[in-house]
């Protein structure tokens, strides 16, 4: 049995892609997820995983994520998303047509002129209701993987990982609240005891992978990024610049976390620190810039089923192409270079 740990990343309605990756890697008898750090539709995917599996195992998982993103994309007849995908633009058609079109323009210019604060407690994130419907005792249960979900204190700008009994309704709302949408999620605190505010967690954490280097946990991480680290094209009107803005920044910790596991991994190939005294990670990941490249901010907050269904075909795919290639890595190296990606 190959173990491994997952790092699912946020990126609105690019999530589906994750969905795509997970519903192929559950379909690998040997391969058991024991962990999973997720943020905003990280967070999303993680919860539905995890239910699922502690419900009725890799079916249960892949049923659980299947409905959670047929709600997401209120698509309420499965056999009829492959056909309208199938016959529909090119995804990248898709991004620019929705992007400038008179509804996402006003819509844009309306969360850029006024404060989510001025509709008072009318204005509310519309995955509410959907994770409220998430089974929590089997979300926060011991069987099952190790979940970890990340959120933004917004006072002290400090990352916020909650686990096990900690998540609730709130706490994945939390992760996925981008302040420019949405108020910032209250609650009490369970580490604290006190009312805090949230945002998104993809500003501290996207998402964090400090939780999976616990020493009961496998050395193998797989991080399934939906956020571009490259883009060839310069952003030139304001919409591309603000989504190449928030793609940085909601990189900018998953890159910090990396270079930290590439400088521990230098030190203990040059004997500069004991093996044993810290984790050898092995990292992996999952991604595909190329489609990602041809998306945009709209295509991540309006989620559309045309959509929805390419980001899962491309996840299925790209999964399938890393089983392919790297499957055997599991366990024995890492399949990401981060030397190269430092270098």
């Amino acid at each position: 049995m190959k173990k491994i740990s997952l790092a699912l990343q946020g990126g609105g309605a690019h999530g589906a892609f994750t969905w795509g990756v997970l519903a192929r890697l559950l379909n690998e008898e040997d391969i058991e997820i024991a962990a999973i750090s997720g943020t905003s539709a990280g967070a999303l995917n993680a919860a539905a995983l995890k239910s699922g599996w502690v419900e009725n195992g890799r079916d249960g998982a892949i049923a659980n994520l299947e409905w959670l993103w047929e709600q997401i994309g209120h698509v309420t007849d499965p056999h009829f998303a492959p056909w309208i995908t199938a016959a529909a633009p090119t995804a990248e058609f898709w991004a620019k047509a929705l992007k400038y079109s008179p509804a996402y323009t006003a819509f844009d210019m309306t969360t850029r002129m006024f404060s989510p604060y001025i509709y008072g407690p009318s204005m509310q994130n519309p995955l509410a209701n959907i994770v409220k419907k998430f089974h929590y005792d089997a979300v926060c249960a011991t069987d099952g993987p190790d979940l970890h979900i990340c959120a933004t204190n917004v006072r002290s700008g400090k990352i916020r990982v909650f686990t096990g009994n900690e998540i609730m309704p709130e706490v994945i709302m939390a992760s996925a609240c981008l302040p420019s949408l949405f108020q910032a999620v209250e609650f009490e605190d369970p580490q604290t005891g006190t009312v805090e505010a949230f945002w998104d967690g993809g500003y501290t954490g996207n998402p964090a992978l400090y939780p999976l280097f616990a020493s009961d946990l496998p050395d193998d991480l797989l991080i399934v990024n939906i956020n571009p680290l490259y883009r060839e094209e310069l952003p030139k009107d304001s919409q591309s610049i603000e989504n190449r803005v928030n793609e940085i920044s909601f990189n900018s910790s998953l890159l910090r976390e990396l270079r930290a596991i590439d400088f521990v991994k230098r030190l203990l190939a040059d004997g500069s620190i004991k093996r044993g005294t810290m984790k050898d990670v092995l990292v992996h990941m999952i991604a595909d810039d190329a489609l990602m490249n041809g998306l945009n901010v709209a295509t991540k907050t309006i989620p559309t089923a045309i959509i929805i269904g390419r980001l899962k075909q491309a996840g299925e795919s790209a999964a399938d192409t890393f089983l392919k290639n790297h499957k055997n890595d599991i366990g024995t190296r890492s399949s990401l270079n981060l030397s190269e990606m430092f270098s």
